[in-house]
């Protein structure tokens, strides 16, 4: 069933679209990757990014401004606790502070003192990579390994901890909100493939081989203003529809990531037949990473103000051995 687009500017992001089971399968066939770089390959998509790319996109940087985008790990995040959930916003402790010096201040003043503290986060609990590992589908994982291939102790397949080295080179944002001259995108409302080209090509930014595609929905920054995160985590989310992929996979992006909590729009298009198709199409088969939560405000508005949506980008995962995710401290650099 056709939702319509839900802002009334001069542009408008098109209607939503349904996708059956089949729809989503032959999506998944078509972009998929599994041997491509042998039947041991757990890098994916991310092998487009190459040393002459690094390079290459080392050369983007002119200003020297530096972005991070990753949203404050702490108590403060968008995890509310919800039925069913694991995952709760980072709990930072202190193990030695400056009161325990001032309790023992005589002995304490004297010479070198340190203070520690440590911290408990599920590794999806805020700005992060989804591995490969971490979703199935048909019981399948990229490259076609099976759920026995993450036990209790972790992945030994398809861990984050093989794109360490294969997730800095060049980014590009996609900037709808400005693009539509809005202040962002509304809940359910799906980005699609003919959208997708119409934003590159205004912003005059051509998405290639081996980029890191940033999509900002401006959902972060909503939630944050009006809610205080509210709904952020499981609710309702602008984001890219399927056919994005018909645009995108093509290209042969090494991964995409955004402001929303699942990247793709949600509810998702390919409901009630398949969970998530996105990541089916992605991360199962064309082994594209997937990234969530990011803070993109400042970056967009650098990249409004100078014209330029291309810049270097750094966004190595923690190497956690086994993980099928990880936070990470993602830098763009203009």
């Amino acid at each position: 069933m056709v939702k319509e687009s839900l802002i009334t500017s001069t542009r408008t992001v098109s209607p939503r679209r349904a996708y059956t089971t089949a729809d989503v399968e032959a999506m998944a066939e078509r972009y998929r990757t599994w041997g491509k770089w042998g039947p041991d390959d757990e890098r994916g998509s991310t092998n487009y990014i190459t040393p002459e790319r690094v390079r290459a996109a080392a050369a983007l940087v002119r200003s020297g401004e530096v972005f991070s985008l990753a949203a404050p790990f702490d108590r403060t995040g968008p995890n509310r606790g919800r039925s069913g959930s694991a995952r709760v916003n980072p709990q930072h402790v202190m193990y030695k502070h400056g009161g325990d010096m001032l309790a023992d201040w005589e002995n304490a003043r004297h010479g070198m003192q340190s203070t520690d503290d440590g911290i408990y986060m599920p590794l999806q609990a805020g700005t992060q990579w989804d591995a490969f590992c971490h979703v199935f589908y048909e019981g399948q994982t990229y490259n076609g390994h099976g759920p026995q291939s993450v036990t209790s102790a972790g992945a030994h397949h398809n861990s984050i901890t093989a794109v360490s080295e294969t997730t800095t080179g060049r980014g590009v944002l996609l900037d709808f909100p400005r693009f539509y001259d809005v202040p962002w995108l509304e809940p359910e409302q799906a980005v699609q493939d003919v959208d997708v080209a119409a934003c590159a090509q205004e912003q005059g930014v051509e998405i290639g081989e081996g980029d890191i595609v940033l999509v900002r929905t401006g959902h972060m920054a909503r939630r944050r203003q009006e809610e205080f995160w509210g709904d952020y985590v499981a609710g309702p989310a602008p984001g890219l529809g399927l056919s994005a992929c018909d645009y995108l996979l093509p290209r042969h992006v090494a991964a995409v990531a955004s402001d929303t909590w699942g990247l793709e729009v949600v509810p998702c298009e390919s409901l009630p037949h398949v969970r998530f198709g996105m990541h089916v199409v992605m991360l199962v088969n064309a082994g594209v990473l997937i990234g969530e939560i990011w803070d993109l405000e400042a970056l967009a508005a650098a990249c409004a103000a100078d014209g330029r949506y291309e810049f270097f980008l750094s966004a190595q995962p923690l190497p956690v051995t086994g993980a099928v995710g990880s936070p990470l401290n993602p830098v763009a650099i203009k």
